[in-house]
């Protein structure tokens, strides 16, 4: 009976934590350039004894867990908006971004010019160039598929875009942002801007859709599991505990 509760234990929690994960999805899927997350279940052997155990000890101790979440970084669609400053990009990387929190990374190119003069995201800050924030003073503006910003055919400077190498930690901190490990970025090279347009959300709404229903369905089962243990502890206290003898 111990084993049947913490397996429906364990299980409800991993099921309410890709709850989180797949309402977090379908609540950013219109938000450009947003990369959904999917969960990553793994498997927790309980128990604490160091002693070898039978393969059906193993098989009624052995619970899933969400152990980790990855990112899904498959190309979104692409939507022209006609603006000079809504800029796309196609293939792997990411605009590089200046915040209070420090430099952060984002495929979310809903860019304009704040009254300085400085083109900068839909939060207000600075967009950066290979050479720090960029100044866009003029125009017509036109942004070449490399990043370059050229003025009234004149060039003034060239947005950073990077990448990472397979395996680096990105992390979402909000906003479209995401937050990677010190130096950990490198130049993309196979990334192009499509200027005009924006990047859709790579959340596929019917899926996510279908795996929060059969999510909340788990858990309700869980949730019922757990009920039933907890009816059949309490029986077996009330009626066995009475019967116990203290020990003279």
């Amino acid at each position: 009976m111990d084993s049947g509760f913490y397996a429906a234990c364990t299980a409800l929690m991993a099921r309410s934590q890709a709850l989180d994960l797949v309402a977090n999805n379908l609540a950013n899927v219109s938000t450009p350039g947003f990369r959904a997350q999917h969960e990553i279940f793994r498997s927790l052997l309980a128990g604490s004894s160091l002693l070898p155990m039978s393969d059906l000890n193993q098989a009624v101790n052995n619970y899933s867990v969400l152990g980790d979440s990855r990112f899904d970084y498959s190309q979104g669609n692409l939507e022209k908006t006609g603006s000079d400053f809504d800029l796309a990009l196609q293939g792997p990387g990411f605009f590089v971004v200046r915040t209070a929190a420090g430099r952060m990374f984002t495929r979310d190119g809903n860019f304009h010019v704040s009254p300085k003069g400085r083109l900068v995201t839909a939060e207000g800050d600075p967009v950066l160039g290979e050479t720090g924030v960029v100044d866009i003073v003029g125009g017509p503006v036109s942004i070449s598929p490399d990043g370059t910003i050229s003025i009234d055919g004149a060039v003034a400077g060239k947005l950073k875009i990077v990448d990472f190498p397979a395996g680096t930690a990105l992390e979402s901190v909000g906003k479209s942002y995401y937050s990677a490990p010190p130096k950990s970025e490198v130049p993309a090279n196979s990334a192009s801007i499509v200027q005009g347009s924006l990047e859709t959300s790579n959340v596929n709404p019917v899926a996510d859709a279908v795996e929060l229903i059969t999510l909340e369905r788990n858990a309700e089962l869980m949730q019922r599991a757990l009920s039933m243990f907890h009816s059949d502890m309490n029986q077996i206290a009330a009626e066995d505990l009475p019967r116990i003898q203290p020990i003279p």
